[in-house]
């Protein structure tokens, strides 16, 4: 801490001491602003009056800025350090469900966004930038289903340790992620994708003979690609309800890892697209 203050304040003493020697001033001023730099105004417009404002907008702006980076330093340190005192395998996993956190809310963020552009009309472009979209979407779902079997991976691994510390916590967050409702719940989203992706490739492919031409043919190849994401969408959507009501009777059962459990998450359900 203080990484800036000390010498942001010799500074402003130093610059006080200056002033005082050349407009004549008592040296004991400058020993007053290092001791308590927020008197420094006091002494601006004692100096120099009403020509003091520039200099003292100059202070505030300094020493606002000063504070701020102190303030942002310190909570990055309290946060580096709020687990110091717990040993290294807990620690460990106090990580690890950190980083499932992230990568299901960046998840749950991605899938939010994906619902908004694939609403717009349907145009070539739009279709191009939904299609690159969900090859986006799948990275970060791929991260946040790597974070997972870490995790689940590293409960399993160290299970004497966690039996013999009795951290029943720790088995209740791999009770979570490997429950039934959790897992469906990845593998309709799964299969959502897929078919939304295959739909819009299809659609894309095939865009001037559905909307111009209107090739029977084609549109009943449409039609089935369409009944299959209709399927996926409405399996997906009845999943996520699951999911949701699990999770919510989970963290009634469990109240103690909410804390390592993903806040609030994507529950709206999806609308079809047209």
């Amino acid at each position: 801490m203080y990484y800036i203050y000390f010498p942001y304040v010799l500074l402003l003493a130093g610059l006080m001491l200056f002033e005082c020697h050349k407009k004549k001033h008592p040296r004991w001023w400058a020993g007053v602003v290092l001791m308590a730099p927020i008197t420094t105004p006091y002494f601006i417009f004692k100096s120099r009056k009403t020509e003091g404002m520039i200099i003292f907008m100059i202070f505030l702006a300094s020493f606002a800025g000063m504070a701020a980076y102190e303030f942002y330093t310190y909570i990055d340190m309290r946060e580096k350090n709020r687990f110091a005192h717990l040993p290294p395998i807990t620690r460990q996993i106090i990580r690890l469900s950190d980083s499932v956190k992230k990568t299901t809310l960046e998840l749950d963020k991605a899938l939010v966004r994906l619902e908004i552009i694939s609403k717009v009309e349907s145009r070539l472009k739009e279709l191009q930038h939904t299609i690159e979209f969900i090859e986006k979407l799948r990275v970060i779902m791929a991260k946040n289903q790597t974070s997972i079997k870490q995790l689940v991976k590293f409960t399993s691994d160290y299970k004497s340790y966690f039996v013999k510390k009795d951290l029943n916590w720790v088995y209740q967050i791999q009770l979570f992620y490997t429950n039934r409702n959790v897992l469906i719940h990845y593998k309709s989203l799964k299969a959502y994708l897929d078919n939304f992706e295959a739909l819009l490739i299809y659609t894309h492919t095939n865009f001037y003979n559905i909307t111009k031409l209107k090739s029977k043919d084609i549109l009943k190849n449409y039609d089935e690609y369409y009944i299959r994401y209709r399927r996926a969408v409405d399996a997906h959507n009845k999943f996520n309800v699951k999911r949701i009501e699990f999770q919510n009777k989970f963290l009634l059962k469990y109240p103690d890892i909410k804390p390592y459990l993903p806040g609030k998450r994507q529950t709206e359900t999806f609308l079809l697209w047209e």
